[in-house]
C-alpha cells in the first residue's frame, strides 16, 4: 500500500465513488443558490446541481473555495490513517482560491511532507493527473518526484468545451462583458480552451454540430496519451466520445464520460461539451 495519499478538489468534477475506489480524497468546494450552500459533490450530488441549475427561476449559483481549516482536517486525517506525504493537486490558481487555501495548510502543518500541485485546469484536467499521480505512488516513487512529475505534465494538458453561450463565464466572472457580448451577437457557438490556466475563446462556429467536428479537430491536432470526455447534460455523449477516441487512436473503453458538477458548471452552463485531455510530451 502506498503512503502518498492523492487529493484534489471538486472541481476535479471526480464522481466520489470513483475516487474512493482509486485512493483519490476530494476536497469539497462550495455552491450556493440564493440562501442554500452546499459542498460539492458530499451535500449536493452532481444530478441534483443540474436539477436546480435549469429549474425555472432558479438564482444563479455561486461558488466558493474551501477553507484553509477544511484542508488542515482533512490532511491531518490522512496522516492518522497512516499516509506519510500527500500531494494535492487543484483547480488552477488563476481561476480560483482553492490552491491558495490548500497551501494555507500546507504551511500550518510545518513538520508533514505536504505537496501542492497547481493542475493548470480544471475538471478531469485535475482527474487527469491525480489518477497519474495515484499510479506514481504504486509503483513506489517518492512524494518530491511524483509532485515534480505532475507540475511538469501539467503544461501538456489541455481542456477544450464547446459552449452553449459564453453568458455564463460572464456571470462567473471569468471573462468580461465584451467578450461574451461578441459571441451572443453572432449567435455562435464557442469553442474555449484552458492553457496554463487561462480560459481563451479559440474559435466560434455556426452550429452545434460544426462546433463539435471543429473540436474534435483541436482535441486531436497533437498525439494525445490521455482523455476524458466533459459533458453538461448534453445529448449523445457516448457518440461524440467514440468518435473523439477513434480519431485520437485510443480504444473508447479507456475513455472516460464525465458530467461536469458544481463546482465548474456555473461557470460553462448546460449543454457544453468538451474533453480534457494529456498531449503525449
Amino acid at each position: 500500500m502506498s503512503r502518498v495519499a492523492i487529493f484534489t478538489d471538486s472541481a476535479s468534477d471526480f464522481d466520489p465513488a470513483d475516487a474512493d475506489a482509486e485512493g483519490i480524497t476530494i476536497v469539497p468546494l462550495l455552491v450556493t443558490f440564493g440562501a442554500d450552500t452546499f459542498r460539492a459533490g458530499v451535500d449536493l450530488s452532481t444530478e441534483a446541481f443540474w436539477e436546480r441549475m435549469v429549474a425555472p427561476d432558479a438564482p444563479f449559483p455561486k461558488t466558493a473555495a474551501s477553507s484553509p481549516g477544511d484542508f488542515k482536517d482533512a490532511y491531518e486525517a490522512a496522516f492518522e490513517a497512516g499516509a506519510e506525504a500527500i500531494i494535492s493537486i487543484h483547480v488552477a490558481g488563476t481561476l480560483s482560491g482553492t490552491i491558495k487555501s490548500a497551501q494555507v495548510a500546507r504551511d500550518m502543518l510545518p513538520d508533514r511532507e505536504i505537496h501542492v500541485v497547481d493542475s493548470q485546469g480544471a475538471s478531469m484536467g485535475e482527474g487527469i493527473l491525480a489518477r497519474m499521480g495515484v499510479e506514481l505512488a504504486a509503483d513506489g516513487r517518492p512524494a518530491a518526484e511524483i509532485a515534480e512529475t505532475l507540475e511538469a505534465r501539467a503544461r501538456d494538458i489541455r481542456i477544450y468545451l464547446t459552449l452553449e453561450t459564453l453568458e455564463y463565464l460572464k456571470k462567473g466572472g471569468r471573462i468580461s462583458g465584451p467578450q461574451a457580448a461578441i459571441g451572443t451577437l453572432l449567435s455562435v457557438k464557442p469553442i474555449i480552451r484552458v492553457e496554463d490556466g487561462i480560459i481563451e475563446t479559440v474559435d466560434k462556429v455556426r452550429t452545434r454540430t460544426k462546433a463539435r467536428d471543429r473540436m474534435i479537430e483541436l482535441i486531436t491536432e497533437r498525439p494525445v496519451e490521455r482523455l476524458a470526455i466533459l459533458h453538461t447534460m448534453s445529448p449523445d455523449i457516448e457518440a461524440f466520445r467514440d468518435e473523439v477516441a477513434r480519431r485520437a487512436g485510443l480504444d473508447p473503453e479507456d475513455v472516460t464520460i464525465t458530467l461536469v458538477g458544481a463546482s465548474v458548471g456555473p461557470h460553462v452552463g448546460p449543454g457544453c461539451v468538451g474533453a480534457a485531455v494529456l498531449y503525449r510530451p
